[in-house]
């Protein structure tokens, strides 16, 4: 059962190259964004494959969700910080109140 864990980390780890790709080339911050949060969430699996490996599941369960949330609330932050300086949505909004008159 021990190797089944080991090639299921190995495996998400695996996994974890082409998201890599995504953070570096983009095209856009959103899709930067959501690859970070992918890999903070297979993150969270393998923190839990590691509990078991340990035979320490109670700890790392605690991790993982403390990793989760701030993963989580990271992307929040980003995604509102965008919000805020994304000059194509003020110039939209001004082509929408200029239509509107």
């Amino acid at each position: 059962m021990e190797t089944f864990f080991v090639f299921a980390g190995v495996a998400i780890l695996i996994l974890m190259l082409p998201i890599m790709y995504r953070i570096v080339a983009g095209p856009t911050a959103i899709d930067r964004i959501v690859a970070v949060n992918v890999i903070g969430t297979k993150t969270t699996v393998l923190l839990v494959i590691i509990g078991i490996l340990y035979g320490r599941v109670e700890m790392f369960v605690d991790f993982a969700l403390t990793y989760a949330l701030l993963n989580f609330i990271g992307s929040l932050a980003a995604a509102r910080f965008l919000d805020r300086v994304n000059p194509d949505k003020h110039y939209s909004n001004m082509k929408a109140e200029e239509a509107s008159k």
